[in-house]
């Protein structure tokens, strides 16, 4: 069976090419895929928007509908970085509901990734910081409240601390939030996940995947994990934009292959969302997301 792979279309919303949110990097990840062979119709699977019922499991309900009839106030579009108009709203419905396609597939077949997802900025009350819907909060608790899983780790690697997420998730046994980000980056208010790791400005690929691998196993050991989610945002590397960071695509590869490896060693299903990645070569950028996808077909 081929690494099961989520994807929409519509997750290009058609932004401008000099937008800072690189919106054309997704058609752009599955041209890389289908040149490695990858995309085949084995291994695809179409996103279908989540219902609003979903999406007021982690956000407010006025919220949810704000978003859905593009009425979503001027004061919080900027927050989010743009405005939500028809195709944005349906992205992010789409996006989201491809999480909890690619959480079901992964829970069936031990892996799968979403061509999209990681939007973790996205809070209870609100969007922010380029994310609508907070799509792994949402899954989660979809599959807690159908009772497809009961203990959920959400491992969180974009290199912007996972505020979102954690403000969603705080005070809910059943999910466990770590985020390893850098220090001195977005958001500058942090909201506390369970588990935080700060990175100095400038950490490359060796001080970066010796903390990894000892915080790895502290985290399996903290529960018996039905699922975990995987947030594997590329803005870590050296050449990304709004990152801080240094690693290198190597870096990236070792990092992708030791979290899946290590949790699938463990038979511990893994969801891989892309999270972020900002650059203006964006074919460039897109062969960096592909990495998680290389790395998570070897658990297939």
């Amino acid at each position: 069976m081929p690494l099961q792979i989520v994807h929409h279309p519509d997750y290009d919303a058609g932004f401008a090419t000099n937008h800072r949110f690189p919106m054309s990097k997704y058609p752009l990840l599955m041209e890389a895929l289908r040149a490695r062979g990858m995309a085949g119709p084995e291994a695809l699977n179409t996103a279908t928007p989540a219902p609003a019922s979903w999406l007021k499991l982690a956000h407010a309900a006025d919220y949810v509908d704000q978003v859905i009839s593009c009425s979503v106030p001027e004061k919080i579009e900027r927050e989010i970085g743009f405005p939500i108009d028809p195709r944005v709203s349906l992205r992010a419905q789409l996006a989201t509901g491809g999480t909890v396609l690619a959480a079901r597939l992964a829970l069936r077949h031990g892996i799968a990734c979403n061509t999209a997802g990681g939007s973790h900025h996205a809070r209870r009350a609100q969007g922010a910081g380029f994310c609508t819907f907070n799509d792994v909060a949402v899954a989660s608790l979809v599959l807690l409240a159908e009772g497809a899983a009961q203990n959920i780790l959400v491992v969180d690697l974009d290199v912007h601390q996972g505020d979102g997420t954690a403000d969603i998730l705080t005070g809910d046994p059943r999910v466990f939030t770590f985020s390893m980000h850098g220090d001195r980056n977005y958001p500058v208010r942090k909201i506390a996940s369970d588990l935080d790791i700060a990175l100095p400005d400038g950490t490359g690929d060796t001080a970066y995947l010796e903390r990894l691998a000892t915080i790895l196993p502290q985290l399996s050991a903290r529960a018996h994990w039905d699922l975990v989610f995987y947030n594997a945002g590329v803005d870590v590397h050296a050449e990304d934009r709004l990152g801080r960071l240094a690693l290198s695509n190597d870096g990236l590869r070792s990092r992708d292959e030791m979290v899946i490896g290590h949790f699938r060693g463990l038979g511990i299903p893994v969801c891989g969302v892309i999270g972020g990645g900002y650059s203006t070569d964006v074919p460039a950028l897109a062969a960096r997301h592909a990495i998680l996808f290389e790395a998570a077909s070897g658990y297939a």
